[in-house]
């Protein structure tokens, strides 16, 4: 769950990014007293993201401004709605200005195409997954924004699960060498994660099932023909996740696949941003 507590690092620093000793262009030319009202212009369809964030984003900079809220987080908006309504201090709602249409703008999006991509999988068992292909020091915002587009979280970053990948596997010697060595790893250290490892082609998924000791397979780069094989071979022994290169246009293969989770680093490495404006009224 996304805390305030946990994004007011990431509030902070775009603060200080920005502003530093000054909003010098507003400070310039309008009076500290003069307050004024502004509202959040959407100007493309889509899912709507960061509503909450804005609020956190405005309070920090100013806890006198009053946002009125008009449209929740997760909801479909349309060009010409107006998502809230912000009142207060004119400085103040300049300075936050960039920084909110930013974050809403990147957000939109990612909620946006990850709605469209678990509408497609819509009647399958399959969940939709972002990956750590996410822009740096702004991945609780994008991992955020996928689970207001109705998706799930991968693992959040290297240290809250084990995933061996291709690398990972030949600079271990092998499958079974880097499965065996993990699980004394964790077992020497007194953890508990979870563990996933990546298959290349039916082999390598039949030997990861004869080392056992494990949670999911990754089925990487497998055809749909290749993933019915994988999952039937698999037979619900461990959780089965397709990734690599999947689109909007054969996700819908792959789901029918049988497949728990589809992972898409497109998600949040690809998108084009929400047009919104922050409008003086």
């Amino acid at each position: 769950m996304i805390t305030k507590e946990k994004v007011l690092p990431f509030i902070h620093l775009a603060l200080a990014e920005d502003i530093r000793d000054g909003d010098h262009s507003s400070l310039a030319c309008i009076p500290k007293e003069k307050t004024g009202r502004a509202h959040l212009l959407i100007k493309d369809d889509g899912i709507i993201a960061g509503i909450q964030l804005a609020e956190w984003i405005f309070e920090i900079i100013d806890p006198n401004i009053k946002m009125q809220t008009l449209i929740k987080d997760g909801e479909h908006v349309k060009k010409g709605d107006i998502a809230f309504i912000v009142e207060g201090a004119s400085i103040s709602l300049l300075t936050a200005e960039r920084l909110v249409l930013n974050c809403m703008q990147r957000m939109s999006a990612i909620a946006t195409k990850t709605n469209e991509y678990v509408k497609l999988v819509e009647g399958t068992k399959t969940t939709i997954l972002d990956t750590r292909k996410t822009t740096p020091g702004i991945r609780i915002m994008e991992k955020w924004a996928v689970k207001i587009g109705g998706g799930s979280n991968h693992r959040f970053g290297l240290y809250d699960m084990i995933m061996l990948k291709d690398n990972h596997i030949d600079f271990a010697g092998g499958i079974t060498q880097a499965i065996v060595k993990v699980q004394k790893y964790l077992k020497d250290k007194n953890l508990n994660l979870r563990i996933e490892v990546e298959a290349r082609d039916i082999g390598e998924v039949k030997e990861i099932m004869s080392v056992g000791g494990i949670h999911r397979i990754m089925l990487d780069n497998f055809t749909p023909a290749e993933t019915i094989i994988a999952v039937e071979h698999i037979n619900g022994a461990y959780e089965t996740e397709s990734s690599g290169g999947i689109t909007d246009k054969t996700i819908q293969s792959y789901a029918e696949c049988g497949v728990d989770f589809i992972s898409v680093g497109g998600l949040t490495h690809s998108i084009h941003n929400m047009d919104l404006s922050l409008k003086a009224f």
